[in-house]
């Protein structure tokens, strides 16, 4: 059994995120990266949305996507994607991907494509003022007074294809409760080169990767907990710019509503710069286990 499948993909990140045409719209991914034998969800929504840009031959860009998981997706199968094209205009086409294994459905995303256009602009300013190097200074201290649990949580998301930097590592690790908010800085660990269609696509395989968290915070939940069952219910991107994932992006979140056993999470993509380029939303499972009863 691999350990974690991801680190055999450092070098080759593309193969993660973009699968092989293997019809006029309809493409075949592998099943590369996940906990637990599950597909990880940012994976499925990438690989949704490189199929549905492959078939794009316009030079417009998604400007947004809004997935729904169905089901949980099985590493070890492929994955395959059938694109519907709903609508095909000047400025705007939109495309429907269901993705599916041995025929069941496990993601829809519905993308909505954009040629780039002149406008009115503003955007909100970025909250942290830390540095990436800032960052990374208070995330070696934090590795070397944490226990256990908490030195191997660091090296699993070490074993990960994006490089993660939380601005409070405490918080966002801890197993205190915490305001519902959060950020950490994000980039590929090598550098892709990639061209935008992918960028956007390496963007959306990075907001599906501690997102959840931020709705646990309140909590008091620890990471990876056996206390509460997760999963990623519906996931929205809007792409403002495209990004660069080659350098550091910081991820600002928040979470203004839990209950029902679902949570609710929000975030922005700002470059070091203080440019906005993405705004996610995501709507979790947080089902509490139940202890089992005495016989």
């Amino acid at each position: 059994m691999i350990k974690d499948i991801s680190l055999q993909w450092l070098q080759d990140i593309l193969r993660l995120v973009d699968p092989v045409p293997i019809a006029p719209l309809a493409a075949r991914g592998e099943g590369l990266d996940g906990p637990a034998g599950r597909i990880f969800g940012g994976q499925a929504i990438a690989q949704a949305l490189m199929a549905a840009a492959q078939a794009e031959g316009h030079g417009r860009l998604a400007h947004s996507l809004h997935a729904s998981f169905l089901r949980a997706g099985d590493v070890g199968k492929p994955v395959d994607y059938q694109v519907t094209e709903h609508f095909l205009g000047r400025s705007f086409a939109s495309r429907q991907v269901i993705a599916t294994q041995e025929g069941q459905a496990i993601l829809v995303v519905q993308i909505s494509f954009h040629g780039a256009e002149d406008g009115h602009a503003h955007q909100v300013d970025m909250r942290t003022h830390l540095t990436p190097q800032q960052s990374a200074d208070r995330l070696r201290q934090w590795r070397n007074r944490t226990d256990e649990r908490g030195r191997l949580f660091a090296e699993r998301l070490d074993g990960r294809p994006i490089e993660i930097v939380p601005i409070d590592p405490d918080a966002l690790f801890g197993a205190e409760p915490q305001s519902p908010r959060s950020a950490w800085w994000m980039r590929l660990r090598h550098p892709a080169g990639a061209e935008p269609a992918v960028q956007r696509a390496l963007l959306a395989y990075a907001s599906d990767m501690m997102l959840l968290r931020t709705a646990m915070l309140p909590h008091g939940i620890r990471p990876f907990s056996r206390g509460v069952q997760t999963a990623s219910l519906d996931h929205a991107i809007w792409f403002h710019d495209t990004p660069d994932m080659d350098d550091w992006l910081l991820f600002e979140t928040d979470s203004p509503w839990a209950g029902h056993a679902r949570g609710l999470s929000r975030g922005h993509f700002f470059t070091a710069q203080g440019r906005l380029v993405a705004s996610v939303a995501q709507e979790s499972l947080m089902r509490m286990r139940r202890p089992p009863t005495p016989a």
